[in-house]
C-alpha cells in the first residue's frame, strides 16, 4: 500500500530562463521538472535503471542541478513530505476545542484530502507503480505513514488527548487514509478522495460500535 504520495508533484511549472552575466540560470519550476521527468523514466525503464543524470538531461538540467534539489533519485518520490504531514495537522488545527479525537481525526482526514485533487490521480497511480516494484521504495514509504501517525498523535496529545486514545486515533487515521488511497487510486475509480474516505472512515467507526471489549 502507498499512499504518499507522498506524494508530490504540483501540475508542472513553466521553467524560465534569464541570464546574468551570461549564465544562463534556471528559474522555480526545476524541482516539479525534475519530479515529472524521474517518475515517467522510472515507470519506463525502471527504478534501478534510471540515473540521476538522465534525469537532469531529460529536461535540459545539469547532474549538479538535480542534487541542490534531492539528496538522491530515490527522494524525488517523497519530496514534499512536509507540505504533506501539514495538510493533516491543518484538519487538526481546525477542529473545535472540545471535538472528540475521532473527530479531530476526521477534520484532519478531510483537509489532507483536499490535498489530492482529481488531476493529481494520474500521477499518484503511476508513482505507486513504481514503488511497488521496488521493495526500499515500499519501505521508504511505510517509514512515511509512520512519520505521520507520530505527528499527528503529537498533535492530539498537543490537545490534552491522553497517550493511548492520541496513539489509537493516530493510528487509525492513517490507515483510514491509506485504505482510502489505494481505492482512489484504482484504475476504474471515479470518486474524489474526500468521499472515498469518508466512506472508510464511516465504516471503521460502525465496525468499532459493533465491538465488545473482550473480559479481562
Amino acid at each position: 500500500m502507498s499512499v504518499t504520495d507522498v506524494a508530490t508533484v504540483r501540475p508542472k511549472s513553466a521553467a524560465v530562463i534569464t541570464t546574468l552575466d551570461g549564465v544562463v540560470r534556471w528559474e522555480p519550476g526545476a524541482p516539479e521538472r525534475l519530479q515529472q521527468a524521474a517518475l515517467e523514466l522510472f515507470a519506463s525503464q525502471g527504478f534501478e535503471q534510471t540515473t540521476a543524470t538522465e534525469i537532469a538531461q531529460s529536461v535540459g538540467l545539469t547532474e549538479r542541478t538535480f542534487f541542490r534539489h534531492f539528496s538522491d533519485k530515490r527522494e524525488v518520490l517523497f519530496h514534499g513530505q512536509q507540505a504533506f504531514v501539514q495538510a493533516f495537522l491543518d484538519g487538526v488545527h481546525g477542529a473545535s476545542a472540545n471535538a472528540s479525537p475521532m473527530e479531530v481525526v476526521a477534520g484532519a482526514l478531510r483537509s489532507a484530502a483536499s490535498f489530492f485533487p482529481d488531476e493529481r490521480r494520474p500521477y499518484s497511480r503511476m508513482r505507486q507503480a513504481v514503488i511497488d516494484e521496488n521493495p526500499a521504495l515500499q519501505e521508504r514509504e511505510l517509514h512515511k505513514l509512520a512519520s505521520l501517525a507520530g505527528a499527528l498523535a503529537d498533535a492530539l496529545r498537543e490537545r490534552g488527548v491522553a497517550e493511548l486514545a492520541a496513539t489509537l486515533a493516530a493510528q487509525s487515521g492513517v490507515t483510514v487514509f491509506g485504505i482510502a488511497f489505494a481505492q482512489w487510486i484504482r484504475a476504474d475509480e471515479r470518486r474524489s478522495l474526500a468521499e472515498i474516505t469518508a466512506t472508510v472512515l464511516r465504516e471503521l467507526l460502525a465496525l468499532t460500535r459493533k465491538a465488545t471489549p473482550a473480559r479481562p
